[in-house]
């Protein structure tokens, strides 16, 4: 271990993938044809980068490696079976000037990103960064250990705070503050509480677990309903169909990517309602803010008035980021987003001396940071606003989605850049979120589905033939968006055709090496992995257990319902008393054509049948579980519970994107 000085989400689908046992982390075979090299007009596209922002400006990669203590000269984090789970090593390319293959500015963004180890944030306050997609935070009390968002990753937050622990010297945690509901700020806990009872040992060592409100519901909910759809296509945001390369995986602004170990969770033990309550904990006293609705649908941030020292969350960091994450999530409210941001200016801006946060790195010096937070508010709030000032002009989502742009002071401001999300993509979303998915064109009211719509336009086009003709010709002149367009038509009509696919993989190519953002330029590649090697599932063993326990009666039933194949179920009609022996919850279920629907706390004593059952007794009918199911008392028609599973479907996280 030595000090080094050169470069040293997410998913939140645990829940719903519980259910199915899956989770998408391995990689498809090798390619049979790889990403082409940059063209001119990529070359060109790149070099003007140089040009529009000030490379020479240094300050976010001096606060990137600040305060540096220590860090493996090598980092590979390995699950118990010897498989990596995390690596640094892997970006070690990085120490160079960025190559024809990648935005300059996300190269950088990258190498920032690639500072790892134990730093120190400021008196007691240390961060070990690198180490997962998110921070974990180590705040020293009088005799142990605070810590907040424990990363995503058992082995990773295990292997972190061995880290500290060989450092700084071994404290007992007195507490585990998780600031929102995503998973890579909760899903390593047990690797913090390294045993085979944390609950036990967290009762009796008086060990708090501190969460705002709303936590626990919205992580067992949040993804539950379109869990492994948001799985899916997570693989393509956070590229985990590609290897970190030149031409390949980079970071994607709030880190290098995703981790693949195993996931845990633990419920809190003491909730934060108001904005203002405090906490006082093994001598170190805490301020909390709410910022619910903002990056996550509960979340805080933190004061540390004796350190003069602000923990932001996810509501600041070192890229713009998302109100519309491309794996799919609800929309979140840039105008909430920027109030609470000045709302924490307003309480603790005066004083503060440095803001820290779950992502990225702190920013040091009150002016600094007062300058931080504004901008970082402005740029949401600019979104927000002038995209329905332009909505109000009639523009549609894709209009203004081409048309806005930052004011050029924010576009050459380092944190507000587009690394994670986009301002095009964050307009869309603030577009669908006062005037949804219609754009008041009529035509669009209905449209064909993707297949016919392809088919139709080669058709019209003169045949793919006559489309690849054309279309070779503006990849030459480097008109990359239409021909991805136009060719992805021919692969939607003619799936085999595999010279419009390699054309499109190519024109995919160049579109991901000029991308600023790490996302897009993650879901350009994988989508031309797929089309040269075809969409090929890999899934593997999830730890979404834990959460899988908290999943909240009403809940199941909803995802019971989600999963029925109702159409093919319509004959399906009967009424049941289910009675939940754990909880003493009672519900009368109602399936009509093949819906189902509830009611609390009612029993009819014309039901057709009676199920008696434990609460995790549902998870048998969402796994087709059939077996277990003889196990429960049923009264009355007895086929009607097994008819039921039959028409259950096991969600996998895997569909075609890029092709039908």
């Amino acid at each position: 271990m030595k000090k080094r000085a050169k470069y040293g989400r997410a998913l939140a689908l645990a829940v719903a993938l519980a259910v199915s046992g899956t989770f998408m982390t391995s990689v498809i075979g090798e390619a049979a044809e790889g990403p082409k090299e940059a063209s001119s007009y990529t070359i060109q596209a790149n070099n003007e980068v140089y040009n529009k922002l000030d490379f020479n400006d240094e300050q976010e990669r001096e606060f990137a490696s600040r305060g540096l203590i220590a860090a493996p000269e090598k980092l590979e984090i390995k699950n118990a079976q010897g498989k990596v789970v995390w690596s640094q090593a892997a970006y070690a390319f990085l120490d160079k000037r960025a190559p024809d293959t990648a935005n300059p500015s996300l190269w950088r963004n990258a190498q920032l990103n690639h500072y790892y180890g134990l730093f120190k944030v400021t008196d007691d306050i240390y961060q070990v960064r690198g180490y997962d997609m998110s921070n974990i935070t180590f705040v020293k009390g009088n005799t142990g250990w605070i810590i907040f968002d424990p990363l995503m990753s058992v082995e990773c937050s295990k292997a972190a705070k061995q880290l500290v622990d060989e450092q700084l010297g071994v404290f007992p945690v007195k507490a585990i503050i998780y600031s929102h509901s995503h998973i890579d700020h909760y899903g390593g806990v047990r690797g913090i509480l390294d045993m085979e009872n944390p609950e036990q040992f967290i009762k009796d060592n008086g060990i708090s677990i501190i969460a705002p409100e709303g936590f626990e519901e919205n992580v067992v909910s949040e993804n539950v309903y379109a869990g492994p759809a948001m799985a899916r296509r997570a693989a393509y945001q956070y590229g985990v169909l590609l290897e970190p390369g030149e031409k390949g995986r980079l970071s994607i602004g709030i880190g290098m990517g995703q981790s693949t170990g195993h996931t845990s969770y633990i419920s809190p033990t003491d909730i934060i309602t108001t904005t203002g309550e405090k906490r006082i904990i093994d001598g170190v006293t805490m301020e909390f803010q709410m910022t619910p609705g903002t990056e996550a649908p509960s979340e805080m941030n933190t004061w540390f008035p004796d350190k003069k020292a602000l923990w932001v969350a996810e509501n600041c960091t070192g890229t713009l980021h998302n109100l519309y994450t491309l794996r799919g999530a609800q929309v979140r409210d840039g105008n909430k987003w920027a109030y609470y941001i000045m709302e924490a200016q307003s309480r603790y801006g005066k004083d503060a001396e440095v803001t820290f946060q779950a992502h990225n790195w702190p920013h040091w010096g009150n002016k600094v940071i007062k300058e931080y937070m504004t901008n970082t508010a402005l740029a949401y709030k600019y979104i927000n606003d002038q995209t329905l000032f332009y909505m109000n002009q009639g523009l549609t989502q894709n209009e203004v989605a081409y048309k806005i742009k930052l004011p050029d002071a924010l576009q050459k401001v380092w944190y507000t850049r587009q690394y994670y999300g986009t301002v095009a993509h964050n307009s869309k979303a603030v577009y669908e979120k006062f005037m949804g998915w219609y754009d008041a064109n009529p035509v669009n009211l209905n449209k064909l589905p993707p297949v016919d719509t392809a088919k139709k336009t080669v058709e019209y086009m003169g045949g793919s033939k006559a489309i690849l003709e054309r279309a070779k010709k503006d990849y030459e002149a480097g008109k990359y968006q239409w021909v991805a367009e136009v060719t992805n038509q021919i692969v939607f009509a003619e799936p085999k055709n595999q010279e419009a696919r390699n054309l499109c993989a190519d024109a995919m190519d160049q579109l991901a090496y000029q991308a600023e953002s790490g996302t897009w330029r993650n879901a350009y590649l994988c989508a031309a992995k797929e089309l040269r090697n075809g969409s090929v599932p890999f899934i593997n063993s999830g730890g979404g257990e834990d959460v899988r326990k908290k999943m909240g009666s009403e809940l199941m039933l909803d995802y019971i319902g989600i999963s029925l194949n109702s159409d093919e179920a319509q004959d399906l009609n009967f009424t049941a008393n289910l009675n939940l022996t754990d909880t003493g919850e009672k519900y009368l279920l109602t399936v009509k054509s093949g819906i189902l629907v509830y009611q609390k706390g009612v029993e009819s004593p014309e039901a057709d049948a009676t199920w008696t059952m434990p609460k995790e007794g549902l998870f048998t009918i969402l796994s087709k579980n059939k077996e277990m199911q003889q196990k429960f008392h049923q009264d009355g028609n007895k086929e009607l519970l097994g008819k039921l599973t039959d028409k259950v479907v096991i969600f996998t996280p895997f569909f075609p994107i890029i092709e039908p």
